[in-house]
């Protein structure tokens, strides 16, 4: 893995962090192409694009802190200024807020916003995730022998035994009796997600253009993007409440959430 890919003079190039800037950047041009084919101006494009930005990052990094608050308390300023350690719940729930509050203000349909942010949303985490996948942040799944399986061992959390414990037991639950390597193979998770993501993008993208009423295509995404982090969870190594993980929770909100706006909106048009 590539957690660090270069550096500028004294300044390091992180891979997570380089990506999640082309994910941003090929957003923003998504979306304003849509923003501007739904009739509004770029200017609309461009606030609403700052505030997903800002809403992301202090989002991502809060939940996760959230999720992660013990090993918050035992090294808070590691916790707070490492590269990685984002969860993109956080971010799109606080995005999803600011850009509501603007579009109110603004008096603009937040739901013609949200119908032309999703395809260029799920994309966005697809490629979030290559820059996951190249840092090693933890983000990959449980031991597994498969042929595609990966190590990460330079990786922001490590797949060597040596240095990750809480692997060894999950290897040892997995694989009873069996010798732990010295680098453990695990679901390369990431890799699934950007596959799974580019799919979805397709689909939303296919459906951006038929004549449905303001908020069916965002419901979709919601279903979507709730359905492909719901099944993945299942391999990913995350604290459990009440048999699923967080995330695992709040995408069956989506899925719901999701299903009441893509019917709700059907039912106007019969």
């Amino acid at each position: 893995m590539y957690p660090e890919i270069g550096k500028i003079g004294p300044i390091p190039i992180h891979s997570f962090g380089l990506m999640v800037a082309i994910a941003f950047l090929t957003a923003n041009y998504l979306f304003t192409k849509e923003v501007k084919r739904r009739g509004y101006g770029e200017d609309v494009a461009s606030v609403v694009t700052f505030f997903a930005f800002i809403g992301g990052l202090l989002g991502a990094k809060l939940f996760h802190l959230l999720e992660n608050f013990n090993e918050f308390l035992a090294n808070p300023v590691e916790s707070l200024f490492n590269p990685g350690g984002l969860t993109f719940y956080g971010g799109l729930i606080l995005s999803i807020t600011f850009i509501y509050i603007y579009s109110k203000r603004k008096k603009i349909n937040f739901l013609t916003l949200a119908d032309a942010a999703a395809p260029s949303l799920i994309l966005a985490y697809g490629i979030g995730r290559i820059g996951c996948q190249l840092a090693g942040d933890g983000d990959y799944g449980i031991p597994t022998n498969l042929p595609w399986a990966m190590g990460y061992p330079n990786g922001y959390v490590s797949t060597l035994s040596a240095k990750n414990m809480e692997l060894v037991e999950y290897f040892k639950h997995i694989f009873p009796g069996s010798a732990v390597p010295v680098d453990i193979k695990v679901h390369p998770a990431p890799v699934y997600e950007t596959l799974i993501s580019v799919v979805c993008f397709v689909i939303l993208w296919k459906f951006r253009k038929k004549p449905n009423v303001a908020g069916w295509l965002f419901g979709l995404y919601l279903i979507l993007a709730g359905l492909e982090r719901f099944g993945v969870e299942f391999i990913r190594i995350n604290p459990l409440y009440a048999g699923l993980s967080q995330a695992q929770w709040i995408s069956i909100v989506m899925m719901l959430l999701g299903s009441w706006m893509m019917w709700k909106k059907l039912e106007t048009t019969v």
